[in-house]
């Protein structure tokens, strides 16, 4: 946020000066102080409202816009914290069980909610997505496959709560995921519940 309010101030210098005005002159109009101004301009502003950005922009010929975009993923709630412990009380207790694990990119918010590791008979590691609930298959798939393209090393759990309305929404992607992850719920379950390397990437229904 402090960096697109930062952007904000360049581009409102870059408008006052060009439009012959001057901090005091943009000041007096907005109803502002010069000194908040100058420092909104140099992006030194800790804490600025919205409306006031308007206003300042409004007086040097600007229109500001607002957009939220996905940057992260959103908070875990009750329900998902109980699917992953489900999940963890099944693993084996030679294997290791990490939350919250982020994408290896710089600057990147998303982060797999958990990742399991093992190092028999080598060195692996599943990272794990839980979704308690699929409102929308298509575009989980798709948010599946572009955290893999940033992270391909390891295996996929995609970990899903055991309900009629997820089992429907799995069935209408079923080629999709199929290719992402083609091991079954017992398959998956049966090699982390020993310790094993599943060896593939899989869906498990819990």
């Amino acid at each position: 946020m402090r960096d697109g309010f930062r952007r904000v101030g360049q581009e409102h210098r870059l408008a006052r000066v060009a439009a012959g005005l001057s901090i005091r002159e943009v000041a007096a109009a907005s109803g502002a102080s010069h000194q908040q101004l100058l420092r909104f301009e140099r992006g030194e502003l800790d804490r600025v409202s919205i409306t006031d950005v308007g206003a300042w922009c409004a007086v040097v010929g600007l229109d500001l816009a607002i957009r939220a975009y996905p940057a992260g993923d959103p908070i875990r709630d009750r329900a998902q914290l109980a699917l992953l412990e489900r999940l963890r009380k099944r693993i084996h207790p030679s294997l290791r069980w990490r939350t919250e694990v982020p994408l290896p990119i710089d600057r990147d918010l998303r982060a797999w909610d958990a990742e399991i590791s093992g190092r028999q008979p080598q060195h692996w590691r599943a990272r794990v997505e839980a979704e308690t609930r699929i409102s929308d298959g298509q575009a989980l798939e798709r948010r599946l496959t572009l955290k893999l393209r940033d992270d391909p090393g390891g295996h996929l759990i995609l970990l899903v709560s055991d309900t009629r309305a997820n089992r429907a929404a799995i069935r209408s992607i079923r080629d999709g995921l199929t290719e992402l992850v083609p091991l079954s719920t017992r398959e998956l379950l049966a090699a982390v519940s020993s310790g094993r390397d599943p060896g593939a990437s899989g869906i498990a229904v819990m």
